[in-house]
This record gives structure tokens, sequence and C-alpha cells, in this order.
């Protein structure tokens, strides 16, 4: 059975729906199995404009309107289906600076009410999408991110009396996705000169198709309560700067507030309980009250004190790989 056959004739809710990893992951699920997507989110305009994209699917998706900060709203949208994908969030690191009320509201109260509404509405099963700003965070976006990681995997005490079972995936930047480099040094590209905060800054990268396999796998493999990590390759900021054109300057601005020079997937506290399975990395839980079986023959234990950082990578993009990134 391939990937996507698990999600045939499911009910998918998709939380975050018309964001960018959210469209990804409605048209290649629409394409690869006959799953129904019940898109929930605020927009009215983006769900008008991607339902005009998908009219050929119109009998396989519904537009929810409505917010994760809206319990009963959510808890309505999840009755009858059997999978719940939460990708909703505020992610703008400086306006959650700005409003954090607003950012908890969202990134951690509403975490707390994807957990209810999945119990409530007795969903099998919720993968949440987090990021690398979750690990040892420096800003609130990060910070607010860790909270709901923890939320996610500790819902399962309170699904344990039920079939519920929840897990996260977590990943560093993705390719071309809005408020990343890439689109910013394609606009600067014109001017001759990029802005460089820092030339010795790297970040791990991902592609929105590789985002999409990620959580498609994780939901073939979950028990509840772990957060798979892909193992992805890294790039310096400096070298996709130059794959976009070689002869323009680079200037350097200094690093922004609540930015870090490189960003970790992995740290050596969660190694002691992580393993190395099939391209990925997953992390057990260290307090799993509902019992998780973590038995699997093909896991491959973790050298003691690993940490994944992007400056430590194994695998670096090669300049033909940016280019191929950039196209």
């Amino acid at each position: 059975m391939n990937s996507y056959e698990q999600l045939d004739d499911q009910v998918i809710l998709l939380t975050g729906g018309t964001g960018s990893f959210g469209r990804a992951f409605v048209k290649e699920v629409l394409q690869k199995s006959s799953a129904t997507i019940r898109i929930f989110s605020r927009d009215e305009l983006k769900q008008h404009d991607l339902s005009l994209e998908l009219e050929n699917y119109n009998d396989r998706i519904r537009f929810f309107l409505g917010d994760v900060r809206d319990k009963p709203r959510l808890t309505r949208a999840a009755k009858g289906a059997n999978i719940l994908i939460h990708a909703a969030a505020l992610k703008q690191v400086p306006a959650c600076e700005y409003n954090p009320f607003e950012a908890v509201q969202t990134n951690v109260v509403g975490a707390e009410n994807v957990v209810d509404a999945a119990i409530d509405a007795q969903v099998a099963k919720v993968i949440a999408v987090s990021t690398d700003k979750a690990v040892n965070p420096v800003n609130l976006y990060g910070a607010t991110k860790l909270c709901a990681e923890k939320i996610i995997v500790q819902g399962n005490a309170y699904a344990s009396r039920s079939e519920t079972k929840l897990s996260c995936v977590r990943y560093g930047n993705v390719v071309g996705s809005r408020g990343s480099v890439l689109p910013l040094f394609l606009k600067q590209k014109a001017s001759g000169c990029f802005t460089i905060t820092d030339t010795r800054m790297t970040r791990f990268w991902i592609t929105l198709p590789q985002a999409v396999e990620l959580v498609i796998t994780a939901l073939s493999i979950m028990k509840g309560g772990e957060i798979f990590i892909p193992k992805i390759p890294s790039m310096k900021v400096t070298d996709l700067a130059r794959a976009i054109s070689p002869d323009a300057k680079q200037n350097v601005v200094g690093i922004r507030a609540g930015e870090k020079l490189h960003e970790i997937l992995l740290t050596s506290e969660e190694s002691r309980h992580a393993v190395e399975r099939d391209g990925m990395y997953v992390i057990f839980p260290e307090h799993p009250w509902w019992g998780v079986d973590r038995s699997d023959e093909n896991d491959i234990a973790l050298p003691e004190g690993m940490v994944y950082s992007s400056d430590s990578n194994e695998h670096w993009l090669t300049s033909k790989e940016i280019e191929t990134l950039i196209r």
C-alpha cells in the first residue's frame, strides 16, 4: 500500500487550509487519494480563490469559515472526521512579538482546542505541524510553538480512554513559502543588492511536497505522542544569494531581533529518547502516561549527546540543487 491509500474514503479536517502548507496538502491529497477534505480557515477570500483552483474536486472539498480559537466551531467542523491536520498558526515573528496575546490565543489556546475538539468528535488521528523555531526558542513565536507541541503530545493523556491519537511533525524553513527569504531575494535581485543579516547564517530547508509527504508518512506510522523530524539538507543564506545572482552585492545588515545564526531540529536532551528511522528522527514522549509501543525493527539508536543542527548537518545543498529549488 502506498502512503496515500490510507487516506482513501477518509474525511480530513485541515486547519490553516489556505496557507502555504495547507494548499499544497489539499492538492496532493485530492490528486492521490479519494479522501474528502474540510478546509478550515478564517479568510473567505482565500477560500474563494482556492475553490476556483479546485473546482474539479468540488464533490470532495468543503470550506469551513472558522478560527481555532473558537472551540465550539472547531468541534462542529471535526464531527465525522477521521483525521485532523493542524496547520493553523500565527507565524510572523515581529507580528507575534508586537501582539503577544494574539499569538498565544491562536498558537497555544488553539492547540488546546484542537485536542479537545478531536477527542470530543472522536477523530482517530491528529497531526500538528510544528517548526524548528520551537527548539530552544528565542522569540515568542517559537515559544508558542513549543507550548503547542507539548499540548499536542500530552493531549494523548486526555485521550487515553478514547480512540484519538495525537502526534507532531517538526521541520525547517519551507522553500518559497510566504515570509521566507527566497521570495525576498528574488524581489531584491533587480536591485543588484541582497540584504544579509549575517554571513555565517545557516538554515534547514524543505520543499512543500516534502513537508506534505512527511505528514502522510507520520499518519501511517504514528502511535500517539511522537514528534517526527525529517532528515533534510542545510544551506548557507549567502549561497542562496549567490545562486540567485552571483554578481550581486551582499549588504550585511546585522542579525535581527529574535533570530538565530543556526537552527536546531533535535536537541541533545531529546536525542536521549529519540531514534533514527527510515530517513527521519522520531522523538518519543518523556511522560507517556497513556503507554507507547516503541518497538520497530528499523529503529537505530542515536549517539550520546547528538544534536541535529543546521550548521553541523551532514547534508548540504550543492549549487545545482539550490538552483533547482529556486526554479
